[in-house]
């Protein structure tokens, strides 16, 4: 009660300013509303059972188009990569997933203008905080929409609604799938995200080169505190068809040289630096970004997306930030030569933590 008299008490307090306004002796009068003009399915029940059987049936066709959108995924599979099935399977795709929109859409319009009251009313300004009454008129405006668009009671209508409402997130749910790589009887573990993780383009013997130039890197050319974006050598002989972005994601590393006495290495890592030289992967092990700032001073590695940082000294170790484990460390020698070359694959997977839990 004391908010109602509150907004009684501002209603005969308030005075809106007349500012600049002007009386006038012939002010424009107000025209009111036209006449009610009533719809057919107002005056005629056949009408009206025809607006329903037509909304519904629009639904009932959203949810067709629905259902052919995922069919279609299926049916025309783009796993062999040619323009004829990329062509055909986002054609008849694109049209099952056009025609439940669309469907979707025309039947709620349909059904608000033919079959939804058709009042004309005029709304009036008020305070902000409603009154009491006005608060609890609000509630029982959405028990009379609900009666006067007859959702309650039309069941056919709101029962295809439904229907095509939920089927019409399907088709993009199973477009998700095509992001994930796909097995075939040749490659059986194509499809499994650990195994591609796990195992990247260095070998042993393979030579360490620039980014992106492909130059091989002699020990003798790494001085202290300088820093290489290195590739495997083999990198450079595939194509962006056979792959070469995703195996220059899970290959890239940073190379630095430190003073071999401020190296902590544990026994089995001892031979896997050559004269202060270490090289750990360039994929940050919180969400991939690049770890590509190098601090000579710190000896510190730093991720610019989230701020992790890792102790290129110790193993890479993580020293702030929320990557949740060190950088994989690359093993590696020189060959005869002088190249510096890998001595073996990373020994656990590249890339953020989660790939660690299988």
């Amino acid at each position: 009660m004391a908010n109602d008299d509150d907004s009684k008490a501002l209603d005969r307090a308030y005075q809106p300013s007349p500012g600049l306004g002007v009386a006038v002796s012939d002010p424009v009068q107000n025209p009111g509303l036209p006449p009610h003009r009533e719809r057919m399915t107002d005056k005629d029940p056949k009408a009206e059972k025809r607006a329903v059987r037509t909304v519904y049936t629009l639904f009932y066709l959203s949810l067709a188009g629905s259902i052919w959108a995922v069919a279609a995924y299926m049916l025309f599979p783009i796993e062999d990569g040619s323009l004829v099935a990329i062509r055909y399977n986002n054609l008849f795709i694109g049209l099952g997933i056009a025609l439940a929109l669309l469907s979707l859409g025309l039947g709620a319009i349909h059904w608000s203008k033919a079959l939804m009251s058709d009042k004309e009313f005029v709304e009036h300004r008020h305070p902000t905080r409603g009154k009491d009454s006005t608060r609890e008129a609000a509630v029982q405006a959405f028990a009379d929409a609900n009666e006067e668009s007859g959702f309650g009671r039309r069941t056919m209508i709101r029962n295809s609604l439904f229907a095509a409402v939920v089927a019409s997130i399907i088709p993009g749910v199973a477009l998700f799938r095509g992001l994930a790589p796909h097995s075939t009887p040749e490659d059986p573990t194509a499809g499994d995200p650990v195994v591609l993780l796990k195992q990247t383009m260095w070998a042993e013997g393979q030579r360490l080169v620039r980014d992106p130039d492909g130059t091989p890197i002699r020990a003798a050319d790494v001085t202290l505190g300088s820093a290489f974006h290195v590739i495997p050598e083999d990198l450079s002989e595939l194509s962006h068809a056979d792959g070469y972005l995703e195996e220059k994601a899970k290959a890239v590393v940073l190379m630095m040289r430190l003073r071999p006495e401020q190296l902590i290495e544990a026994e089995d890592r001892k031979d896997w630096s050559y004269d202060g030289i270490v090289a750990y992967s360039k994929v940050c092990t919180h969400v991939g970004c690049p770890v590509a700032l190098y601090e000579q001073q710190t000896h510190h590695l730093l991720c610019p997306c989230h701020q992790s940082q890792f102790d290129v000294t110790d193993h890479a170790k993580v020293i702030f930030g929320p990557a949740a484990r060190p950088l994989p460390q690359l093993p590696i020698t020189v060959d005869e030569e002088g190249y510096l070359v890998a001595r073996s694959d990373f020994t656990e997977p590249v890339g953020p933590s989660f790939w660690e839990r299988y």
